[in-house]
């Protein structure tokens, strides 16, 4: 699948001179009256050498395809994660580094699309949206309101996310995983 630079996105893996590369991060710049670029931080898969790459934003890139298989997170240990197949029960692990950021969105017992590139695990497709507990965050403004100011708040992932000011310590939250964005507060166990 061909994309241009400015549909790239953290944990897609590409083409890049002719080696498979993970995009590790991205940032998008449209610097004033100048052109709009993506620069990106990629890891090769075969070497795990790290490369760094500014795109122009109508840039061409290569997306592997990836078969994709239902598995449920398990735990984690110091180097992988662990993963059970939803259908046959096989087990199987990915690397810290393979995960990337997407660590963050690890909660037991969630099934994720983990990606297979010739039968070897490469990353997962998290759900759309997720819930989490919120584990630190400061304390309520009072008075805040919907429209009010955004603050950090720290999930139980690790993975901090701005939240609304009236959201507190302990509450649960609903996120977008394309970028990690607050979507509303939910009941716990919703």
């Amino acid at each position: 699948m061909i994309l241009i630079a400015s549909q790239l996105k953290v944990g897609y893996i590409i083409k890049f001179d002719g080696q498979l590369c993970r995009v590790t991060s991205l940032i998008h710049h449209t610097p004033g009256n100048l052109r709009a670029m993506v620069q990106t931080k990629m890891k090769n898969i075969q070497t795990g050498a790290n490369v760094e790459y500014r795109w122009r934003s109508d840039e061409k890139a290569e997306k592997i395809s990836m078969d994709q298989v239902e598995m449920e997170y398990l735990y984690s240990d110091d180097q992988f994660h662990y993963f059970m197949n939803t259908e046959d029960y096989e087990q199987t692990n990915i690397s810290e580094d393979d995960l990337g950021e997407l660590k963050y969105l690890l909660l037991p017992n969630t099934k994720f699309m983990v990606e297979m590139y010739e039968g070897r695990p490469m990353g997962i497709v998290p759900p759309q949206q997720m819930v989490f507990q919120i584990v630190d965050t400061d304390p309520n403004m009072k008075g805040a309101t919907v429209t009010s100011s955004m603050k950090p708040a720290k999930l139980e992932t690790g993975l901090t996310v701005m939240v609304p000011q009236f959201v507190n310590t302990g509450e649960y939250i609903r996120i977008n995983t394309d970028d990690n964005s607050y979507l509303e507060r939910v009941q716990q166990g919703k």
